[in-house]
C-alpha cells in the first residue's frame, strides 16, 4: 500500500493511504476550518472524534466497473481540507475536486459506490455532499452543511446546520438555538422533522404543498393563517428558520 504525508503551511500534518478498495486519511485542522467530503454514489456518515484529530475512511463497492478508475483526492487549502471521490469522465471535460466540495462530478456508466466515514473533532465545520446516498451526522460540534439528491439526511449538531435533499426526508436535532441569520432545511419528496431546545426563539416560515404542519412551540402567526404556508414568531423571534417541502409533512418538535 502506498502512503504519503503532507505538511500544510499552518504546520498541520496530513497522512493518507490509497490503494485498492479502501482509503484512509487523518489530520489536524485549526478550529473554525472546514472538512468537506464530496461523493457521488454512496453514503456519508459523520461521527464525533474522541480527540483533536480528524479521520476519513472510504470503502468502494462495485459489481461491473473497475474500482481503480475512481480515485479519492485530497485537496488542502487555506480554509481546510476537501476530500472527493473522483470518477472518470465519459464525456466533456474532466471531473475535478475543488475546495469546499465544488467542481464537476459526473459518473455516467460507472457502478462504483464510495461510502465515507468521518470522525470529526469539535470546533471543525463539516460540509458533505453526495448524489445517491444517505447523509448521517451524529453529534457534530461545529457548523454543518450537508446535501444529497436521492437519500435521507439525519443530523444532530451542537452548532448551526443546513440540510437539503430532493428525494428523501430530513431529520434534524439542533442542540443549541443561538445561530446567526437564517437556517434552511429543504426537500421535495419527503418529510421534515426538526427538534430544537425548549427555549428556542426564531422567526419561522414553513411551507408544504401536499402535507401538514405541526409545531410543539407556541407560534404568533403573522398575516392570514394558511395551514400549508405558516409564517410566525416563536418567543422574541430574531433568527430565521425556513422549512420547505412539496410532498411531505413538517414537524417542529421540542428536544426531549
Amino acid at each position: 500500500m502506498a502512503h504519503w504525508v503532507l505538511v500544510l503551511a499552518s504546520g498541520a500534518v496530513i497522512a493518507a493511504a490509497e490503494q485498492g478498495p479502501e482509503f484512509n486519511w487523518r489530520g489536524r485542522l485549526d478550529p473554525g476550518q472546514e472538512l468537506a467530503v464530496r461523493g457521488v454514489k454512496g453514503e456519508i456518515v459523520v461521527k464525533r472524534s474522541p480527540g483533536n484529530e480528524a479521520r476519513v475512511s472510504a470503502v468502494k463497492r462495485w459489481r461491473r466497473s473497475d474500482p481503480d478508475e475512481v480515485r479519492i483526492e485530497v485537496v488542502p487549502h487555506e480554509k481546510g481540507v476537501t476530500i472527493c471521490a473522483v470518477y472518470p469522465a465519459r464525456r466533456g471535460r474532466a471531473n475535478e475536486c475543488l475546495p469546499g466540495g465544488e467542481g464537476r462530478m459526473e459518473s455516467r456508466d460507472n457502478d462504483v459506490s464510495v461510502d465515507f466515514t468521518v470522525y470529526l473533532p469539535d470546533g471543525i465545520a463539516f460540509a458533505g455532499k453526495t448524489v445517491l446516498g444517505d447523509v448521517i451526522v451524529e453529534d457534530a460540534g461545529g457548523e454543518v452543511k450537508v446535501s444529497t439528491v436521492n437519500g435521507d439526511v439525519s443530523v444532530s449538531a451542537r452548532g448551526p446546520a443546513r440540510a437539503e435533499t430532493v428525494n428523501g426526508s430530513l431529520s434534524v436535532a439542533l442542540l443549541r438555538a443561538d445561530w446567526q441569520g437564517e437556517l434552511k432545511f429543504e426537500t421535495v419528496n419527503g418529510s421534515i422533522e426538526l427538534r430544537l431546545p425548549e427555549d428556542a426563539e426564531f422567526e419561522l416560515r414553513a411551507e408544504t404543498v401536499n402535507g401538514g404542519i405541526e409545531s410543539d412551540f407556541p407560534l404568533l402567526v403573522q398575516g392570514r393563517f394558511n395551514p400549508r404556508d405558516v409564517r410566525g414568531v416563536v418567543g422574541r423571534g430574531g433568527r430565521g428558520l425556513h422549512l420547505k417541502t412539496v410532498n411531505g409533512r413538517i414537524e417542529l418538535r421540542r428536544l426531549r
